[in-house]
């Protein structure tokens, strides 16, 4: 779907210009080619490109000046620089002036594929980005409830991601409503009217999620009586939901590798090749940068999931929330089991709202559905609320909460800064805690 991708190739070695357009080619991809730097830079202020793969090496104008020139006037065009080892402190430099990425010579093929697709997708979003952001007309109805910033921001990053092609991965922790956001990327698509088929990789074994993502022919095993398509081509045209991808075995994402890169694959005892065009949105509550340095996660197909990446906040993060989710929940499941409930008691929404939610939006859910069923009159109350959360009576908000537990919490942080060795990323992680908030509390404690 979509038009076709143009790549500049920049680079005063005619044979490598001519094999780099040939591949091109074959990829489907249109190449256009300058032969120095400053041809490059006349060329991008007359034609549109989706990136730039320049060589630092040139006779006139090298390619990290060229760079500077193209970035002054074109920021979100990405430039791809290729290097020898002797050249790569200056590539480097380039990066942190806003090249896209390096690559050094001799050109691994897959990676310069990878990181070109992936450059092309980041640069449609952020075109999208601008459009909205200069447009006056509001977004679309959404079907997820927040009004909190951290909300805001998710709804807003939709928004930019929705309508372009762009594989997404979305994290966060189980019961954030993960499912509810590809849904929502979906729907506000260009692919909203073909199928939102989802696939959860954590509930089916091996054997089955294989045939069940890719179909099986008849006899391809026992119990396969008749042939069957799978998930990848019945979500054609439209988008497919691959949630808990952080849960398959690396067999398993050879294959969805292999779908991701080439858009073909074989059902479950079969040879046809059958071309699929879904666009993949991943989601996972598993920290999948570290699943691949601990050697679980295919590193190849972490870059071609990570395109963009939506994060989901914990409920706890996002508390101003709680009113709006527990009022639509009560009126949700008063309808479904027929109650007639006038509303909800301060003490319960309070209780509701001091609680920590470890399950989330998920917990909160069952939580009033049990409170509504349970219910005696017309409030809902606290002693419909399910134990755990009873328990939490004597508890409140942190900006309720006494010098004591303010301190328990002052030093816990401090000591697990101390074990990270101030890493803060890292020790976010370990409190289960967003680095926004650590730093909110860091300033806090200094203020």
């Amino acid at each position: 779907m979509g038009r076709q991708i143009t790549i500049l190739v920049v680079d005063d070695e005619q044979v490598h210009r001519y094999m780099l357009c040939s591949m091109f080619s074959e990829w489907g991809w249109k190449c256009v080619e300058a032969d120095d730097g400053k041809t490059a830079v006349n060329a991008v202020q007359k034609f549109s490109y989706d990136a730039v793969l320049m060589d630092v090496r040139m006779a006139r104008m090298d390619g990290i000046e060229a760079f500077g020139k193209i970035h002054e006037t074109h920021p979100a065009l990405p430039v791809i620089i290729m290097t020898a080892y002797s050249s790569v402190d200056a590539a480097v430099e380039a990066i942190k002036h806003g090249a896209y990425d390096y690559l050094t010579k001799p050109l691994d093929f897959d990676r310069l594929r990878l990181t070109l697709e992936r450059a092309v997708d980041k640069r449609q979003v952020e075109e999208r980005k601008q459009v909205v952001l200069k447009s006056k007309t509001k977004p679309k109805p959404s079907n997820i409830i927040g009004e909190s910033p951290l909300m805001q921001e998710l709804l807003e990053m939709i928004s930019y991601v929705a309508p372009t092609e762009a594989t997404v991965l979305i994290n966060g922790e189980s019961g954030t409503g993960k499912e509810l956001v590809a849904a929502e990327v979906h729907n506000n698509s260009d692919r909203s009217d073909k199928p939102f088929v989802k696939v959860n990789c954590a509930a089916l074994a091996e054997t089955l999620l294989e045939s069940e993502l890719f179909g099986h022919e008849k006899g391809a095993f026992t119990g396969a009586d008749k042939q069957r398509e799978g998930k990848f081509v019945q979500a054609a045209g439209g988008t497919l939901f691959l949630d808990e991808i952080g849960e398959t075995s690396q067999a398993m994402q050879v294959k969805m590798l292999r779908v991701l890169q080439e858009h073909e694959l074989q059902r479950v005892g079969g040879e046809e090749i059958i071309y699929t065009d879904a666009r993949i949105i991943a989601a996972t509550n598993r920290d999948l940068e570290q699943e691949v340095r601990n050697g679980n996660f295919r590193e190849d197909l972490y870059y071609r999931l990570n395109v963009v990446t939506v994060t989901v906040p914990p409920l706890r993060e996002r508390r101003d929330d709680i009113p709006l989710l527990v009022n639509h929940f009560v009126r949700k499941f008063a309808v479904k089991n027929r109650r007639e409930v006038a509303g909800i008691t301060p003490e319960c929404m309070k209780l509701l709202c001091s609680y920590s939610w470890p399950g989330n939006v998920r917990e909160l859910e069952n939580a009033i559905e049990r409170g509504v069923i349970l219910m005696r009159g017309e409030h809902l109350t606290e002693k419909s609320l399910p134990l755990p959360i009873q328990k939490q009576k004597d508890k409140h908000l942190e900006d309720e909460a006494g010098p004591s537990l303010q301190a328990q919490e002052k030093v816990l942080i401090l000591k697990t800064l101390e074990e990270t060795d101030g890493n803060k990323s890292e020790a976010a992680r370990r409190l289960g805690i967003t680095r926004k908030t650590l730093q909110n509390k860091l300033n806090k404690y200094n203020d």
